[in-house]
């Protein structure tokens, strides 16, 4: 290995780890390894045994996990880099090229959206990917597009690629492969270039301790061994000191670049199996290197940048709504606001800003900074007006995307508030407010923040962690490309009418990760089944009204709970979940019973605020009820909706929770 370099430790995560190509890299660049995934039971026996030493945490506190599907990204300390070389059979020349759309082998083809939520829920510094050289081809380029589309404009990450070769950095491999690293908070004032190539470090006469024909060797591979050496299907088969020789570990390990101290616990057949399937570590290593440097010249807050999204926009006008009002109206079921029902607030302050303003009866308003006690007087009037609130608001209805207004900025320097772009995603309160009325004196009370500037808001935001999982029975899995090939514009509902129509049955078999079930389960020990039911009635009939679903689910009879449900105890639950949704839990994270909000203010899409708070908890269990509905996310992005083999036998099939409002 080569000397570790003496920048700052950085911390980083092994996704798809194989047998530890990218720990090594990284590990040598002064990287430490904080979790990592690799399904593979003889690939893991490699990766525990090499790297028990290197990286004990990992293996001592539970973090050298299998199934990537299975673990909430919650659950994963944080980290600084994520690194994933993802499956490449689903792109690569030498398999069925299905991209995303393989789910022979379980879901290979769709695994890089597991990266997605990860990187989305984690917001790591940057991420470096690696795959096959066709992946950039692939389908006419429309996978790659859609890698990129995810990566920029879903998650907000800079996007950089280059197809590289293991000669290009040193090794004695062809190896070409598609290298990916992108970066959060990256203003591209500098442009990040892969680093220049180097002269290679030995030949395969190095290699071979011998003459070798070639200078730099084919590239290894997984199956496919035996080939004569004229064979244009050749790649393991050397002509070394005139003789005949067929790669074996020894070799292929110096070709990928491990060290001679890299030890293989499992047989010679699994060895080169696995060495196939690595990465090679000194291309790895130099490009790290150079993604290392640039991350260092990356700011963690880029204050220098004023876009920001309509979310964070209506959490700034909401701010200032609540200084300029100084009161928020309580709201009834249908949002209209209680004229004579309102909370006085004494007391503003966000995860966004860095002070509190403290209110009072007057115009003046008194800015303190709750870490240095600084305290500045201003007068509102002049610089906030209703006017200008409105104005405001139909600036942030109509903006797309990352958009600026100048005006917060000018706002910002008149009250002598720092406002930092992007909060705490693992937080139910957007706004935290002293509020009073003749009946309470609260302290710090979260409000949630929901928004109808723009399309309406959701309740509960798709992920892996809300998917439900169902066993199709009685059904042959000679079906599955028959089915999955449906791509008509209803085509998730008429998937499902389709395994019907072959005699086929989804029988609800578990929730994708543990977390949301547990968090379903502490409702009520049938929730998880309830909202199965719920789906396909949504998916099929599509009914999406929460309220309508729930009576026709009723009238069908068959939900398999222990006592009979009528619509009178289920809509008791139901409202107690979309409450427990709304105040409570994140999908991703077990759940400890209590309210992290105790309210939620509704801007409305003409710029007006209304609140709910659990002193009325009745209104508010009514509004949701009401007003919530079932929405589609993307199947594709959520990898629901096609049918699914595991293990050659037994087929699957997910529908996927959101809801909006």
């Amino acid at each position: 290995m080569v000397k570790k370099n003496k920048t700052k430790v950085f911390k980083f995560i092994d996704l798809f780890a194989g047998i530890g190509g990218f720990h090594i890299a990284m590990h040598d660049l002064g990287g430490k390894c904080v979790f990592a995934s690799e399904i593979d039971e003889q690939a893991r026996k490699t990766y525990q045994h090499n790297f028990k030493n290197i990286s004990p945490n990992i293996f001592k506190n539970g973090l050298f996990n299998d199934d990537i599907r299975t673990i909430s990204p919650d659950d994963i300390p944080d980290f600084d880099v994520l690194c994933a070389g993802f499956p490449c059979q689903p792109f690569s020349q030498a398999g069925f090229k299905k991209g995303f759309a393989d789910n022979h082998k379980s879901e290979r083809g769709n695994l890089f959206f597991n990266i997605v939520d990860i990187i989305e829920a984690k917001q790591p510094k940057a991420f470096f990917l690696e795959n096959v050289r066709g992946i950039v081809n692939h389908d006419n380029g429309k996978t790659f597009k859609t890698i990129q589309k995810v990566l920029t404009k879903d998650i907000d990450y800079s996007f950089y690629y280059k197809v590289v070769k293991a000669s290009d950095y040193g090794l004695p491999q062809l190896r070409p492969r598609t290298f990916m690293i992108g970066f959060k908070n990256d203003n591209k004032s500098e442009v990040f270039d892969f680093p220049e190539g180097l002269p290679l470090r030995f030949n395969m006469s190095d290699v071979w301790g011998g003459e070798c024909s070639r200078e730099i060797g084919f590239t290894i591979r997984v199956g496919g061994r035996g080939s004569n050496i004229d064979d244009r299907r050749n790649w393991d088969a050397y002509l070394v000191d005139g003789e005949v020789k067929k790669l074996m570990p020894e070799q292929a390990k110096k070709m990928q670049g491990f060290p001679d101290k890299f030890y293989f616990p499992v047989s010679y057949t699994q060895a080169m199996k696995q060495l196939g399937n690595t990465v090679a570590i000194d291309a790895i290593r130099e490009c790290g290197k150079t993604l290392l440097d640039y991350m260092a010249t990356l700011k963690t807050n880029n204050n220098m940048n004023n876009t920001k999204n309509k979310g964070e926009w209506t959490e700034l006008y909401s701010f200032l709504k609540i200084v300029s009002d100084k009161k928020l109206f309580m709201s009834d079921k249908d949002l209209t606001a209680q004229k004579e029902n309102y909370l006085t607030v004494t007391k503003v302050s966000t995860l966004n800003i860095e002070q509190s303003c403290y209110l009072n009866s007057s115009d003046k308003v008194v800015i303190k900074n709750e870490k240095t006690g600084d305290k500045k007087e201003v007068f509102v009037s002049e610089f906030l007006n209703q006017n200008l609130l409105k104005n405001w608001a139909s600036i942030i209805k109509k903006g797309k995307g990352a958009f600026n207004i100048p005006e917060f900025g000018i706002l910002q320097n008149q009250l002598g508030i720092t406002i930092i772009k992007g909060g705490n995603s693992n937080q139910k309160a957007d706004i935290i407010l002293d509020i009073e009325n003749a009946d309470i004196n609260k302290k710090d009370e979260g409000f949630g923040i929901k928004s109808y500037l723009g399309s309406k808001p959701t309740l509960l935001n798709a992920s892996g962690n809300t998917n439900f999982i169902f066993k199709v029975k009685n059904l042959s899995s000679e079906y599955l490309d028959e089915i999955n090939a449906i791509n008509t514009r209803t085509k998730l509902k008429d998937h499902i009418e389709k395994i019907y129509q072959l005699g086929g049955e989804l029988e609800f078999f578990k929730i994708e990760r543990d977390s949301m079930r547990y968090n379903l389960e502490l409702i009520d020990s049938n929730m998880p089944e309830i909202i199965s039911k719920m789906l396909i009635e949504f998916f099929v009939n599509r009914v999406s009204s929460i309220k309508e679903n729930i009576q026709k689910v009723i009238s069908a009879k068959n939900l398999n709970t222990s006592n009979s449900e009528d619509f009178q105890s289920l809509e008791i639950k139901i409202k107690r979940l979309l409450v427990a949704i709304l105040l409570g839990f994140f999908a991703g994270k077990k759940w400890d019973g209590h309210y992290n909000a105790k309210g939620t203010i509704v801007v409305k899409d003409d710029g007006e605020q209304v609140a709910f708070h659990i002193i009325e908890q009745e209104v508010l269990e009514d509004y949701l009820f009401e007003n919530i509905k079932f929405d589609t996310p993307s199947t594709t992005r959520h990898r629901y909706g096609s049918l699914i083999l595991e293990n050659d036998k037994q087929m699957y099939f997910k529908l996927n929770m959101q809801l909006r409002f």
